[in-house]
């Protein structure tokens, strides 16, 4: 005998992703109020920073500690902020999730409980899944202090370290309670981590929001120059295209194969891991947005004068659209990793014009070669003038 008995579950997630400056005033009532949420307080908070914010900006303990004891009533701070490893050392190991792990354990934290968790993309995301597997979910807000974070990696669902050498092979999708984007972390930015950031704002123009792409043109003289208000601009406009897609795409935690806001991403994550880290994610995508459009181009897909026009944007930007390792990459088995990390079968965005996407399910192999050895010869003038000028 066989009984089949159906389910149907419907859950709604409601999470706000707020910009604000010095969130940490206590005239500032932006956290305060993200707690009240909750109910009545006030709330165990455990605080998990950066360690490279904390030491770019050496007051931000002292500020968290002061804000929370300026606003007892919600905040209940349940030991001195915690520091963790910044960059892609918290998503190289289990040090990240563990401390996260240990600290939920140490102060008594339960799933009516808050980790705070402040840094880079890399720090939110490990953060994320140890606070997603504490308790099956301890509720998470997230503070991204780079532009990268800011306008992508912090206002997702996604968290993960790397794991067998592949990024993001372990995670979780768990929306956080909340992402508070205090514009005035940025400031502790080097120009490199910053510009690198943009890439993503390229990017969800590219795929979603013509008008975006053209603002994008106009604002670059200054964001070139990564002029604040500028870039305040670019970051709410690139989180709000990915906020649209995450809640109206459909696909929110990512069931289907198909990854609209991946175009440009298979070389990128390649090129991460051939590189071990030392490219940046955001300028690791720069270089796939300039493979994938000239891709696309070679196609038929995409006019010339459409590519030029990403090219000369993310030059403008300074963005490289060439490192030394793509001309070494085995584009063939990356795409294959990418499909795998699909889970299923190979989606591919490319470019149908600026602002329009479509997908593929296979790649001309000869055309993306092509593509890169037309990006190599582009760009070898540049690379000589970039060894002048380095970009930090």
């Amino acid at each position: 005998m066989t009984v089949a008995i159906p389910q149907h579950i419907e859950l709604a997630y409601e999470y706000p992703v707020i910009f604000t400056r010095q969130v940490f005033d206590a005239a500032n009532p932006v956290l305060a109020e993200i707690l009240a949420r909750a109910g009545d307080g006030p709330h165990k908070v455990g605080v998990v920073v950066d360690d490279g914010l904390a030491a770019a900006d050496p007051g931000l303990l002292s500020r968290i500690t002061d804000y929370a004891a300026a606003r007892a009533d919600r905040v209940a701070l349940v030991e001195a902020p915690l520091l963790v490893a910044g960059g892609e050392r918290a998503k190289s190991d289990f040090s990240v999730v563990e401390a996260v792990w240990e600290l939920t354990h140490r102060a008594r934290l339960c799933r009516q409980s808050f980790v705070l968790a402040i840094g880079g993309g890399a720090v939110l995301d490990a953060a994320g899944f140890g606070a997603a597997t504490a308790h099956r979910g301890v509720r998470l807000i997230r503070m991204p202090s780079t532009v990268l974070a800011q306008n992508d990696a912090g206002v997702g669902v996604k968290n993960g370290i790397n794991f067998f050498g592949r990024k993001n092979y372990l995670g979780s999708f768990a929306p956080p309670f909340a992402v508070v984007n205090d514009h005035a972390l940025l400031a502790t930015l080097p120009p490199r981590e910053a510009r690198a950031g943009l890439a993503e704002a390229v990017k969800v123009a590219l795929v979603r929001d013509a008008l975006f792409f053209q603002r994008l043109e106009e604002l670059a003289p200054r964001l070139a120059v990564l002029d604040d208000e500028a870039l305040l601009e670019a970051d709410i406009r690139c989180a709000e295209a990915h906020l649209q897609h995450i809640a109206g795409g459909g696909d929110p935690f990512e069931l289907g194969s198909a990854r609209p806001l991946d175009f440009g991403h298979w070389a990128a994550h390649a090129l991460e891991e051939a590189t071990a880290g030392e490219l940046r994610h955001g300028e690791a995508v720069a270089v796939g947005l300039a493979l994938d459009t000239l891709y696309s181009c070679r196609l038929g897909l995409l006019g010339p004068a459409e590519a030029e026009a990403v090219l000369a944007l993310l030059d403008r930007l300074g963005l490289a659209v060439w490192h030394p390792a793509l001309e070494r990459l085995d584009m063939a088995g990356a795409i294959e990793a990418f499909r795998e990390h699909l889970g299923g079968r190979l989606h591919l965005c490319l470019l149908a014009g600026i602002g329009r996407r479509l997908e593929v399910h296979e790649v001309d192999m000869a055309r993306m070669d092509e593509a890169r050895s037309i990006l190599a010869g582009r760009t070898r003038p540049a690379r000589a003038r970039t060894s002048e000028h380095p970009r930090e």
